[in-house]
């Protein structure tokens, strides 16, 4: 048993009109209009830095970039080359910092 009562008079003054609505639909945006990556270009960044420097902080960024991106990826036929690009940076950074021989100058 229901124990609210129903308002019958506000739908009666419901100012929207069924017939009048219109389905949403997106706009076709061509590939090349599309916003650029940016967390895919990072990542590519990051990667690159924590192969080359060493820095497992950049590394990691670059693992949660790469992510990111596919968590938002469009146009999966160009986004795929960027991300696995990114991702193998960030994995050969993180293999090199990790597994690889000690960085010059400190001491483990």
């Amino acid at each position: 048993m229901s124990t609210h009562s129903h308002n019958y008079s506000s739908s009666a003054n419901d100012p929207r009109q069924p017939s009048t609505a219109k389905p949403y639909v997106p706009l076709a945006v061509a590939p090349q209009d599309e916003p650029i990556d940016y967390s895919g270009f990072i990542a590519v960044i990051f990667g690159i830095a924590g192969v080359m420097f060493r820095y497992k902080l950049c590394s990691w960024l670059a693992i949660i970039c790469c992510a990111q991106s596919l968590a938002n990826m469009r146009n999966i036929e160009t986004d795929i080359k960027q991300f696995s690009m990114a991702m193998m940076f960030a994995l050969m950074g993180l293999v090199t910092n990790y597994l690889g021989t000690a960085r010059p100058g400190t001491k483990s």
